[in-house]
């Protein structure tokens, strides 16, 4: 299988994200379902009439040329599934080190997530936000509805500080059916406040995917000089040595990272960090094979 590993800085050159998603995705076949039948390569059950509102992608259309009469055809191993992209567009997001801002990232990341699941007949839905739902595209198959997504990602626009209570009550509200709700965000948060807020989806049988994006150097900063940092969301600044960057700063990261993961594993809920500088067909390809080894 030809694999491309996909420079973000790359990505970041090709015009409209539908094009993005396709590039990444095409590459590699892989699934969001943890039932034993997920993936593409469904096998052929049965036949059911046409009802107002379904995808006219999945008619057999070979059928009403004979008979006048609209069937879609269904496949074992559906799994009717839902999934809630929620898209942090808090201000930390616009940081950026090596070309390719961690927002940027996040909507390559939420249009290949948003274009796997239309390519599995599951219900998509998205979720913009910041310190409030500033965009909401309600899951469903009809037809459509991809670019509706997209759309909606790609207009997203860069607000204020993040704040995890309001966007989850939200989806709270309208996810009365069990399914993936995949949130990408740089989680720069207490780690117990977040698993606290986003926790309650699980009671319902949903479930959590936590896609945590940072930059490289947040991860590893390279400093020569003392430099004054600045907090994008509050105004606050630091001055930061190299000494301290390179000694002290990595370990509090790394404990960070590790306390998000620990909470989020203890309450059932996936966790998946990924560097910003890495190319996004190798990280989603990593973590859906991750995924496969838990079914």
């Amino acid at each position: 299988m030809l694999q491309r590993f996909l420079d973000p800085k790359v990505l970041g050159g090709i015009s409209g994200l539908d094009l993005v998603a396709k590039t990444v995705v095409d590459g590699f076949v892989a699934g969001l379902h943890r039932s034993p039948d997920f993936g593409f390569s469904q096998e052929f059950a049965e036949y059911r009439a046409y009802t107002p509102g379904d995808d006219l992608r999945h008619v057999d259309w070979n059928v009403y040329a004979r008979t006048e009469k609209m069937f879609l055809k269904r496949y074992r191993g559906e799994t009717n599934c839902q999934l809630t992209i929620l898209l942090d567009m808090s201000r930390s997001m616009k940081f950026g080190s090596h070309g390719t801002e961690k927002i940027e990232y996040a909507r390559f990341l939420a249009a290949c997530l948003a274009y796997l699941a239309h390519g599995q007949r599951d219900a998509a839905g998205i979720v913009i936000f910041d310190d409030d739902v500033r965009n909401f595209v309600r899951p469903s198959t009809r037809q459509g509805q991809l670019p509706r997504i997209l759309h909606a990602i790609e207009s997203a626009r860069i607000g204020t500080r993040t704040d995890f209570a309001l966007p989850f009550r939200h989806v709270q509200e309208f996810h009365r059916r069990r399914g993936i709700v995949a949130t990408i965000s740089d989680f720069w948060d207490s780690p117990e406040k977040i698993i606290k807020t986003v926790e309650p989806l699980r009671f319902r049988g949903t479930e959590l995917i936590l896609f945590h994006l940072l930059d490289p150097e947040e991860l590893r900063p390279k400093l020569k000089h003392p430099v004054l940092l600045e907090d994008l969301e509050t105004g606050d600044t630091l001055e930061v040595s190299p000494d301290y960057a390179a000694h002290e700063y990595p370990a509090k990261i790394q404990a960070h990272c590790e306390d998000i993961k620990a909470r989020a594993r203890a309450a059932g809920i996936d966790y998946f960090l990924i560097d910003t500088s890495r190319p996004l067909d190798d990280a989603l390809r990593e973590y859906l094979a991750i995924r496969k080894g838990k079914q």
